[in-house]
């Protein structure tokens, strides 16, 4: 054989060895780089999954607080239906009661002689004495229906419920 081959032959093989070479090394460099960023990622990972589930504890405590919040507003409204009806039960007993009043008064003021038919109160000297009043220049808290404690001079006195 002629030494030009076999140095041919080194050659190739050598080349062979040198690319094999180059390509495994460029090999084992991706995949450390691969590993390294593998590993960021991973790394990256753990500290969002921390901040996750931060936000997560958050979100059940303020998930919490609004159960907690829409039971008390159910309770809050549940009292509040219960005063509405207390209130409408005692208005009902009070406009009951005002009535009964209001037919008590009526018929005390039909069976006393010295309220006239207009149910205001005559003077001593009697029903006509009021229409003779009216006419005269005094004030006439019986013509008026002047209530001292409760109504303004000259203000009629009502005895029906307004």
């Amino acid at each position: 054989m002629d030494n030009n081959v076999i140095v041919w032959i080194v050659v190739a093989i050598a080349a062979i060895v040198a690319i094999a070479l180059v390509a495994y090394l460029a090999r084992r460099a991706r995949t450390e780089r691969r590993r390294v960023e593998a590993e960021r990622l991973r790394a990256e990972v753990d500290q969002k999954s921390q901040h996750v589930e931060k936000r997560e504890t958050v979100a059940q405590e303020t998930e919490a607080r609004a159960r907690a919040a829409q039971a008390e507003a159910e309770a809050k409204a549940a009292e509040a239906a219960r005063l509405q009806d207390a209130a409408r039960t005692h208005r009902d007993a009070v406009n009951t009661k005002r009535d009964e009043l209001d037919e008590q008064r009526a018929r005390a003021d039909a069976l006393d002689p010295r309220v006239n038919d207009h149910g205001q109160k005559a003077d001593a000297q009697g029903p006509d004495a009021v229409r003779g009043q009216a006419g005269s220049g005094q004030t006439g808290y019986e013509q008026t229906g002047y209530d001292s404690l409760t109504k303004a001079p000259g203000t009629p006195v009502e005895h029906r419920r307004p």
